[in-house]
């Protein structure tokens, strides 16, 4: 039997470079179904998105699912927030690690895993300042380099 891979629908690579991972949670996310037929579409940017905890409920804000092509005059607000879904502890824990000072919850990619759910990956990051994101490119720079230099070694 093929096993299916989960497919990927959108990164948000920014958030890497903005932030140091700390941990990662996966969460669902509460859609309507016309938003998931845009997501099989890849219609989603996660660019500049975050999350919130309000009345022990998870929030996604500004994530944009663009409206279904073939959708009626119902199709939802494409900026609207977005409920996530967690277990309550997780939900706790993460309203506790969130007060601590410098910590935020950002989604760094929306998936569907292999039974067709749509999931979002969720971390707790901790802001780069501007000399944390020069060192992760130097850094980044000097091991691509290193590998150029073996792989022409090798020939």
């Amino acid at each position: 039997m093929k096993q299916r891979q989960e497919k990927v629908i959108a990164k948000n690579r920014r958030a890497l470079h903005d932030y140091e991972i700390l941990e990662t949670f996966e969460a669902g996310i509460e859609l309507t179904g016309t938003e998931v037929r845009s997501l099989r579409e890849n219609n989603c940017q996660l660019t500049d998105c975050f999350a919130l905890i309000r009345n022990g409920e998870v929030w996604l804000n500004n994530v944009h699912i663009s409206p279904y092509a073939n959708g009626s005059i119902f199709n939802p607000n494409p900026d609207r927030k977005r409920k996530l879904l967690l277990h309550k502890k997780q939900i706790r824990y993460l309203d506790a690690k969130v007060a601590e000072k410098g910590l935020a919850l950002v989604p760094l990619k929306m998936y569907f895993k292999e039974n067709g759910l749509v999931k979002v990956e969720l971390a707790l990051g901790r802001g780069k300042k501007l000399y944390d994101k020069r060192a992760s490119m130097k850094e980044r720079d000097t091991k691509r380099e290193i590998d150029r230099a073996l792989k022409e070694h090798m020939r």
